[in-house]
């Protein structure tokens, strides 16, 4: 009689029983250790959306945990387009991967499709043949409607809560320091403090006056999508 271990570590099954495996160890590595990888980035964000972020100036950090919880909303990739989204873009949204962290939206995906592969093959005996791989390709447009119906549920779940997963502070009157410089529509970091903990915010010139990198910021609203806040310069 077959193993498990047969089963999960056949040729059929290999690739995603490994893939799982290191999304296991990311998790654990996140959740549990508290381990943070922090290095200086400059990043651009423009998903055809006009929507701009720089953190290079004045070197300021993000982590590991940050990006793992990246979430580029609905909102901001159609809002402000011009042109018409790419086919690419329109499968993310409609899966989900935009609109929740991208990666609980992929770790859910490679779950379901390497469920639904070694189901599969484990019931048809193929894992160890060609036909077992027809069925990994097969599996794999059944996983990603699996993920849609998985996850459609979790958007609330996740609008609610912050990029650390706690819930929503209030932030809205306090004052912090900017991280980045900002002038027009880009879009920066700022730091302020609530309760003992230091957070990152993103944030975006009130007015689009020009707030130079380390000035004091007054936090005055809320965006629409709950995604950044309006700051204008702050003078004690």
């Amino acid at each position: 009689m077959t193993s498990l271990t047969d089963i999960l570590f056949s040729q059929v099954n290999l690739t995603l029983t490994i893939l799982l495996i290191l999304l296991i160890v990311y998790w654990l590595l996140t959740m549990i250790s508290g381990i943070e990888f922090e290095y200086d980035m400059d990043i651009d964000v423009d998903v055809d959306a006009d929507l701009d972020i720089d953190l290079s100036q004045g070197g300021a950090e993000t982590d590991f945990h940050d990006i793992s919880n990246s979430e580029i909303n609905k909102e901001d990739v159609i809002g402000k387009r011009i042109q018409p989204l790419k086919w690419w873009q329109i499968l993310l949204i409609y899966f989900n991967f935009i609109g929740l962290p991208f990666m609980f939206t992929f770790t859910c995906l490679i779950f379901l499709w390497w469920f639904s592969t070694v189901l599969a093959t484990t019931l048809t005996g193929t894992y160890d043949n060609i036909f077992g791989f027809a069925i990994v390709i097969i599996g794999f447009p059944i996983a990603l409607f699996l993920t849609k119906i998985f996850t459609t549920p979790f958007k609330n779940f996740f609008r609610n809560l912050n990029k650390d997963g706690d819930q929503k502070k209030d932030y809205i009157g306090r004052t912090g320091i900017l991280l980045s410089s900002l002038s027009g529509d880009k879009m920066g970091n700022a730091e302020i403090h609530i309760d003992g903990d230091t957070l990152s915010i993103y944030v975006k010139s009130l007015d689009g006056a020009p707030i130079r990198y380390q000035e004091k910021i007054l936090i005055i609203e809320e965006s629409a999508d709950k995604n950044y806040f309006f700051v204008q310069p702050y003078n004690d």
